[in-house]
């Protein structure tokens, strides 16, 4: 079976769907077909049941299949692209996952990182909320940049990176959307977005569960994917939400309102890796950030153009 056979096999086993498929493949719908029946006549043996037409599902076989090729691949992979790295002279790779969406604002500790370490690959990727540590634990990342506090018996905390306030989000047409700035007694009057499986403690850490005075702050509509999930909740009316006052700087749009939260808890970010696969890369990671510092969040001018947006809107 040749690599690329392989890699199709595979992929069809995550989409069991021909046309996604071949689509994450760059290939023709009977690219992938002919690939697997090929397969199918040199094992002997139908990898998948095709009997429903909009999905099809793997047989005992292919999942036998997948179980013993799928470990096999990744390291291959992984061994080629750690060789195409070493001809350029690169000999390792940290994959930094990031919470937020400042990656542009963290730059001097990135840029310092590589120019201290020309040997070594630095990676930012995107890192989802939902099931936010799994890429950590699964090993598709080696640096997490979260919030705190984080009680994780296998994760190692490391220095904070970044601290900012927090905004409330509301539609251009809610009655708060005029105001200046909001209090964190308001949470009370509504409910804020919950994000499904997240440890109970570490949500508390990013949106409390009562007001100071005591009101419990409810959780109703829950996102499932992405922070596009949070912002079409707030902006078709459906709730209200929190988020770090970056976001208003990032994401400026015409359906939210970002406003500042009166004395609010200050968010706090830092790196955060797997305990049992700290490395000299990731060390020289966190000695960088404790060098330069945890850095503040610049104040957003987005903010106070959302509250002139939410005053028009009610005048209006």
């Amino acid at each position: 079976m040749e690599l690329r056979d392989i890699e199709i096999f595979l992929i069809l086993a995550e989409e069991l769907h021909f046309g996604r498929a071949a689509q994450r493949l760059h290939v023709s719908q009977a690219r992938v077909s002919q690939a697997i029946k090929l397969q199918e006549r040199h094992l002997g043996g139908t990898l998948f049941d095709r009997s429903n037409r909009r999905q099809i599902h793997l047989t005992p076989l292919g999942r036998q299949l997948h179980n013993d090729l799928q470990p096999a691949y990744a390291g291959l992979r992984d061994s080629l692209e750690r060789a195409r790295l070493a001809a350029r002279g690169i000999i390792g790779v940290l994959r930094v996952g990031m919470l937020p969406g400042n990656a542009h604002d963290l730059r001097p500790c990135w840029d310092t990182f590589r120019t201290r370490h020309p040997h070594w690959r630095l990676q930012i990727r995107h890192n989802p909320y939902v099931d936010a540590f799994t890429p950590l634990r699964n090993g598709d990342i080696d640096v997490l940049v979260a919030w705190l506090p984080i009680e994780e018996p296998d994760l190692t905390v490391g220095p904070q990176i970044f601290t900012e306030s927090m905004v409330m989000l509301v539609p251009p047409g809610h009655r708060l959307a005029g105001h200046d700035s909001v209090s964190v007694e308001d949470l009370g009057d509504y409910t804020v977005p919950q994000v499904p499986g997240m440890p109970e403690y570490w949500e508390e850490g990013f949106a409390p569960f009562q007001t100071p005075r005591g009101r419990r702050i409810e959780r109703d509509t829950t996102f499932h994917t992405a922070l596009d999930d949070v912002f079409t909740l707030v902006g078709t009316g459906e709730s209200i939400s929190l988020l770090g006052a970056h976001a208003a700087r990032y994401h400026a749009r015409p359906d939210i309102v970002y406003l500042p939260l009166r004395n609010s808890w200050t968010l706090r970010w830092a790196l955060v890796w797997r305990s049992d696969t700290e490395n000299d890369l990731i060390r020289a990671l966190a000695q960088t950030v404790r060098d330069l510092g945890p850095r503040d969040a610049p104040r957003s001018e987005t903010v106070r153009r959302g509250q002139r947006a939410g005053r028009s809107s009610q005048s209006a």
